[in-house]
């Protein structure tokens, strides 16, 4: 995976974690706290189910460094400039497409089956945002009817990337496709709001 990919996926999950404590009284500590968890929490995990040691960030500190600097040019910009409301959204879908496929080549580079790669692009994906839900009180947006195709465009990317790689010669052409189809789904779920059939059970018949 190039460099710059994981170093812009971070950046991205650093500056939707900042946006996400926006209302939330937050000062510039707990805004940091937000973009680390989001930049950081996902791939966290991935490494400590493939047993990676020290995980990514801790064996490449320029990550960290890269969350803190988007996170505090981010938390600078917003107190001069009101941003609307669907850049959270839009810079959280392209958090989604970078670390779902960055996930799932990893999980597939340390001889995880194909169907674990995918569990663990999901992971990657959206793990972290989960967590910076949990930490600003509200439903992490995965587990919400009303927020469109939002694991389910990963679960898509992260298939068609183990397909490619399953059907096709190697070619750094498998992991733009994917995050195109993750990017894509999440922002045709956006404009167009699908979603997935929300759990309801039948109510009982009247006699």
């Amino acid at each position: 995976m190039p460099p710059w990919i994981e170093f812009s996926a971070v950046a991205v999950c650093a500056i939707s974690g900042v946006l996400a404590a926006e209302g939330k009284r937050m000062d510039l500590f707990g805004a940091m706290v937000l973009a680390i968890v989001t930049a950081v929490g996902g791939g966290t995990i991935r490494d400590l189910c493939l047993g990676v040691s020290p995980v990514f960030w801790i064996e490449a500190p320029d990550y960290l460094h890269t969350t803190l600097i988007a996170a505090l040019a981010t938390f600078i910009l917003v107190r001069f400039v009101k941003m609307p409301s669907r850049v959270l959204l839009i810079a959280d879908a392209f958090g989604l497409a970078l670390f779902g496929i960055i996930g799932t080549e990893k999980a597939l580079l340390h001889g995880a089956p194909g169907t674990v790669a995918i569990l663990l692009g999901i992971v990657t994906g959206v793990a972290g945002g989960i967590i910076r839900d949990v930490l600003r009180s509200e439903i992490p947006w995965v587990f919400q009817a009303e927020i469109e195709l939002y694991a389910t465009a990963v679960f898509g990317g992260a298939l068609v990337y183990v397909l490619l790689n399953q059907w096709l010669p190697p070619a750094e052409s498998h992991r733009y496709i994917s995050m195109v189809v993750i990017l894509g789904m999440r922002l045709a779920a956006l404009r167009w709001r699908l979603r997935l059939p929300t759990f309801r059970t039948r109510p009982p018949s009247s006699r």
